[in-house]
């Protein structure tokens, strides 16, 4: 039996491993956990803020103050996971977290997004025989993904970037760039006439 954290290890490095449950109880442990972690912090009402961030703060490797995960939050194991300051994770997130997901300061995801840093294999008997491999999400600070938005493996965006609603990003974006679309493309950069002109009085 491979142990769990030869198993991350590997996966971290990109490398194709196989991590079925009768590979690795570890794995399946690890999951189990996490997903009852889930589960308790879903079934929680809005008003028990702090039993929230606290289930939050042990979940995740680290997140930074003054965040919002609005439930329903699923993880694979958590501890991949380190978040900046200023987070806001909207309704139906979910982190597959087979290899490190990191997220800077002032980032919004809204919801139903996915961030999945997990492939299988194509071809059919190593697939079913649990050949799997995994690379790191890397998201920038001042980052706005809007709704219904899937992350695919290996993929960074740069700071300041906005990734349009329905969009799924198998390449990475550049810094200060609005993208859209399915596969996500870089649209325009982002600059000062897109400030919007109101006035409050």
């Amino acid at each position: 039996m491979v142990e769990l954290s030869e198993i991350l290890d590997r996966l971290d490095s990109g490398e194709w491993v196989k991590a079925g449950a009768s590979d690795s109880p570890e794995v399946s442990k690890a999951l189990g956990m996490c997903a009852e972690r889930c589960f308790e912090l879903n079934a929680l009402p809005p008003s028990q803020q702090e039993r929230r961030r606290s289930i939050i703060k042990s979940l995740v490797g680290s997140i930074g103050d003054g965040f919002v995960i609005h439930s329903p939050f699923r993880c694979d194991f958590g501890f991949n996971i380190h978040i900046g300051r200023n987070f806001i994770g909207n309704f139906n997130l979910s982190i597959l977290d087979e290899a490190r997901v990191d997220i800077g300061d002032n980032v919004m995801i809204g919801p139903n997004c996915s961030l999945i840093t997990i492939t299988h294999a194509l071809d059919i008997e190593q697939r079913n025989s649990g050949l799997m491999a995994a690379r790191n999400i890397k998201i920038g600070n001042n980052v706005w993904i809007a709704a219904n938005v899937t992350i695919l493996p290996g993929v960074e965006i740069g700071d300041g970037a906005v990734i349009g609603a329905g969009s799924v990003v198998v390449k990475s974006i550049p810094a200060n760039t609005l993208a859209v679309g399915n596969p996500c493309r870089p649209l325009r950069e982002i600059t000062d006439s897109d400030k919007i002109n109101c006035y409050f009085e």
